[in-house]
C-alpha cells in the first residue's frame, strides 16, 4: 500500500445467483456486501436472481450500462452442473476478460479444496468500464476471493499497480 495516496471508494453491485437463495439465507451475498463496505466502498444495490442466463445477463446488462456502478460482483453458478450458467451469460458482455484472476483465484483455492477447484469457473473481465467478477456460491469462496485478490485490486493505493488506477483509461480507443 502506498500511503501517501489516498483511498477512492468505489460503487458496487453484488448479483446473488441462486434458485434456492433468499435475503434471508444468502450467506456469499452477505459476505461480499459487508467486506466491500468494511473496505470503504459504497455497495448500491445486491440482487438475487434465478440460475438462468438471461436473468442473469439482464442484471449485469443493466449495471453495466449505468454510469455510477464501477464494479460487479457474482456469486454463485459458475460451477459444471446443468443449471450453473453464470459464465455463459456474462462472458459475451465483457469488452475484456482478466484470465489472471480466475487463474490466481484457482491457485489460491487449491490451498483449502485442493483439485475440487478444477470444478470453478470463477472468472472477471471489464465491460463498458465496469470490472466484473463472476465468484462461486460458497461464502468461502467469496471471502477468499474478496480478501486474497479483490480488495487490493480494488484499493488504488496498492502497489505496484491496481484495477482502479487504470479505470480513466478502460474506454480509450
Amino acid at each position: 500500500m502506498s500511503p501517501e495516496k489516498h483511498f477512492i471508494p468505489l460503487t458496487i453491485a453484488v448479483l446473488v445467483v441462486s434458485d434456492s437463495r433468499t435475503d434471508a439465507d444468502d450467506a456469499s451475498g452477505k459476505t461480499l456486501v459487508e467486506r466491500a463496505a468494511d473496505a470503504g466502498h459504497h455497495v448500491s444495490e445486491k440482487k438475487i436472481v434465478p440460475d438462468n442466463i438471461y436473468q442473469i445477463r439482464a442484471a449485469v446488462s443493466h449495471w453495466i450500462a449505468a454510469a455510477d456502478v464501477n464494479v460487479i460482483i457474482s456469486t454463485g453458478g459458475t460451477g459444471v452442473t446443468g443449471r450453473d450458467g453464470t459464465p455463459e451469460a456474462v462472458l459475451p458482455l465483457l469488452d475484456k476478460s482478466l484470465d489472471g484472476f480466475g487463474e490466481t483465484f484457482r491457485m489460491l483455492s487449491y490451498q483449502d479444496i485442493k483439485t475440487s477447484t478444477i470444478q470453478s469457473r470463477a472468472l472477471a473481465g471489464v465491460a463498458n468500464a465496469t470490472y466484473v467478477f463472476c465468484l462461486p456460491g460458497s461464502s468461502g469462496a467469496c471471502r477468499m476471493a474478496w480478501d486474497a485478490i479483490i480488495k487490493e485490486q480494488l484499493d488504488y493505493r496498492t502497489r505496484p499497480c491496481n484495477l482502479v488506477q487504470l479505470m480513466p483509461r478502460l474506454l480509450e480507443k
